[in-house]
């Protein structure tokens, strides 16, 4: 990666109003400038998903951990890795897929867009990491049903 890509940003969430929506954005700027300036490859689907997957980690975060959480984006390999802390230090689980209930999908969500998840405990709390491919993938068969 060239010396002036943006290869790493933190963010401090609080949970005040827009903190979600600011995470977001936040995510979209760097990949944008990873893009725009150092000519990395990121297509739109890498950023509307990094967006999504922001936004369910962060959102959980904030709802089941007192206190702050932080928010790292890292590009490294042709993806970017989203790490989550937050205070909490119970480990989250996926549930079974159930159509009939109504929220708290948002962990199965970003276990079927990744390509990788790992949920580990720290000495405070929780880190969530996951990588997400920053171009599509050539050999997903389904990509040609989505061109």
């Amino acid at each position: 990666m060239p010396d002036t890509a943006p290869a790493d940003v933190s963010i401090a969430l609080d949970g005040a109003d827009g903190c979600i929506s600011g995470a977001r954005n936040r995510t979209l700027d760097f990949l944008t400038r990873a893009r725009s300036e150092s000519g990395l490859p990121v297509s739109a689907r890498a950023m509307d998903l990094a967006q999504l997957v922001v936004s369910e980690l962060v959102t959980n975060a904030l709802k089941y951990a007192p206190g702050p959480v932080l928010l790292h984006l890292h590009i490294a390999d042709e993806a970017v890795d989203i790490e989550v802390w937050d205070s909490d230090p119970t480990l989250p689980f996926a549930r079974a897929a159930d159509s009939g209930r109504v929220g708290q999908h948002g962990l199965e969500i970003v276990m079927a867009v990744v390509q990788s998840f790992e949920a580990r405990r720290e000495p405070v709390g929780k880190r969530l990491t996951v990588r997400l491919a920053l171009v599509d993938d050539p050999g997903d068969p389904l990509r040609r049903l989505r061109n």
